[in-house]
C-alpha cells in the first residue's frame, strides 16, 4: 500500500497520464516527450499484449520517469506488472482478493472507487489515497461531498477528465492528482510528432497553479 510513497509519485506531476501502447518502442519516445515537458509520472495500463514489454522499456531507459501499471485487475496482473519493473498500481474498482493481494505485494497502489462505501473499504484497508473512477461520471461534487467524513482520503481523479475541466477537479484539497489520456492523442501518436506531446505536457505542468490561483 505504501500511502506516502504514493503521495510522493502524485506529488511529482498535477497530471498523471493514462496511455495504451501497442509496442514498446512507442512506450519510450512517448514517455521521453512527457518527461522532456515536464511530466515524470506515467500508468502504461495494462489492455494490450505491448503493456509488460512497455513498462519494462520505459522503467530500463527513462529512469527519470515514474512507471505505473494501470487496469490491475487482479492478482495476476499485479504481479506481472510488478515482475516487468512497473513502480506503482492502479486498479478501476477494488476487490477484497485484489486488496489482499496488493497487501502482501508491498506495491504503492492506487485502488477505485466510486462510491463512499468503497472508499471506506479502502481506507479500512490501509489506503491513503484512492483513484476516483469514473470521474466525469461520479462528478467533481462527490470530492466536496466526501471531504468532512474521510478527510484523510486523497485522491486521483481518472476517466473522462479533459485539459478544460483538469482545474476543478485540482482546485479541490482532497485531489492530489488527476489522470488524463488528453497528453497523449493517439493521432498524434501515429504522426510520430512528440513534440506536441512534450508541448502538452509542459501546459499540463501549470495546472494545478492554475487551479490554485483560480480557488
Amino acid at each position: 500500500m505504501r500511502g506516502d510513497a504514493v503521495r510522493e509519485l502524485l506529488a511529482r506531476s498535477p497530471v498523471v497520464p493514462v496511455v495504451t501502447f501497442e509496442a514498446a518502442d512507442e512506450a519510450v519516445n512517448v514517455a521521453g516527450a512527457l518527461l522532456e515537458g515536464g511530466i515524470t509520472c506515467i500508468e502504461i495500463t495494462l489492455r494490450t499484449s505491448a503493456a509488460l514489454s512497455a513498462i519494462r522499456a520505459v522503467r530500463d531507459q527513462l529512469p527519470g520517469i515514474a512507471v505505473g501499471a494501470g487496469t490491475v485487475l487482479d492478482e495476476r496482473l499485479l504481479l506481472a506488472a510488478q515482475d516487468a519493473g512497473a513502480e506503482f498500481g492502479v486498479s478501476p474498482g477494488a476487490t477484497p482478493a485484489l486488496l489482499e493481494a496488493v497487501r502482501r505485494s508491498g506495491l504503492p497502489f492506487l485502488p477505485g472507487v466510486a462510491t463512499v462505501s468503497e472508499a471506506m473499504r479502502v481506507r479500512e484497508a490501509g489506503f491513503t489515497v484512492a483513484k476516483l473512477f469514473p470521474a466525469s461520471v461520479v462528478g467533481v461534487g462527490f470530492l466536496a461531498a466526501v471531504a468532512p467524513v474521510l478527510p484523510d482520503l486523497a485522491f486521483c481523479p481518472t476517466g473522462g477528465i479533459t485539459e478544460p475541466d483538469a482545474t476543478k477537479w485540482l482546485a479541490n484539497g482532497n485531489v492530489l492528482a488527476v489522470g488524463g489520456s488528453w497528453l497523449v492523442p493517439k493521432p498524434v501518436v501515429a504522426a510520430r510528432a512528440w513534440g506536441a506531446i512534450r508541448d502538452l505536457a509542459a501546459r499540463a505542468c501549470l495546472l494545478r497553479r492554475t487551479a490554485l490561483s483560480s480557488g
